[in-house]
């Protein structure tokens, strides 16, 4: 594994993880925010399908 690899896995992670982009984006380096969003947009849209589906079954626990 590379450097960059290793890089991407770990910011990989700690989105995963819940960190803040903001966060992430200063340990990496990034001038900007957009930068990191960009790059790890991916990983965001996986969390807001997973938080969709979460708060989809809580409506249905509600029944």
């Amino acid at each position: 594994m590379n450097f960059h690899s290793l890089r991407h896995t770990s910011a990989t992670f700690l989105l995963n993880e819940g960190v803040h982009a903001k966060i992430i984006s200063e340990r990496l380096g990034h001038a900007d925010i957009k930068t990191t969003m960009n790059i790890y947009s991916h990983v965001l849209r996986s969390a807001d399908h997973e938080a969709a589906k979460h708060f989809t079954g809580l409506f249905v626990a509600l029944k």
